[in-house]
């Protein structure tokens, strides 16, 4: 359905160009755009290559094992169905770790293991879990002290103020985890 939608608009775009005599410069934009699109995206990975080695470098110094030792209570709280010692605790509090940090990239690959993981305890049924839409709901409002992709791309495009965003990032997500949690436990309940 998205595809048609963004095909429309595409088209309704050009059709109007022509109508007003802009199409060339809507060539402009749309070369522009790819180019600037191209640009974002090598400094992205090499944003996001930096954050993922650390979280590596994190993990086999065994700084992510000592934080979730610290975080277990809030794992156990959200996560009361996961067995202790299980590797999807392992999983969700790196991902939380890096979610908290403004990794969010670096979150990825802990949550995809995370939800196999998670998976595996659901038994093969074809429907989530409480854990796993817990767990989705989590990531997603994703709390971050420093929003470090946002403030790479603020950078990117020429901020004055990259950082500027902290102090209402950390703010959202803050709103945005905590009616994250409510809703999730108000779920549980109900179930």
């Amino acid at each position: 359905m998205l595809n048609y939608i963004w095909g429309f608009m595409i088209i309704v775009g050009i059709l109007f160009g022509a109508l007003n005599g802009t199409i060339p410069d809507i060539t402009d934009a749309a070369l522009n755009s790819a180019k600037d699109a191209v640009t974002l995206c090598i400094t992205m990975t090499g944003v996001m290559s930096l954050w993922v080695g650390l979280m590596e470098i994190a993990k086999n110094t065994g700084l992510i094992s000592s934080i979730t030792k610290k975080i277990q209570p809030f794992i156990d709280f959200m996560f009361p169905n996961i067995p202790k010692g299980h590797i999807a605790r392992e999983h969700i509090s790196t991902n939380i770790i890096a979610n908290v940090l403004g990794l969010g990239w670096a979150a990825t690959p802990a949550g995809l293991k995370a939800m196999e993981a998670l998976q595996e305890l659901n038994k093969g049924r074809k429907t989530a879990s409480t854990e796993m839409c817990t767990f989705l709901i989590i990531n997603i409002s994703s709390l971050q002290l420093i929003p470090v992709n946002v403030i790479a791309y603020r950078s990117q495009y020429g901020s004055v103020n990259p950082v500027g965003i902290v102090g209402p990032a950390l703010l959202a997500t803050i709103c945005s985890t905590l009616a994250g949690i409510l809703f999730a436990k108000i779920m549980a309940v109900k179930k």
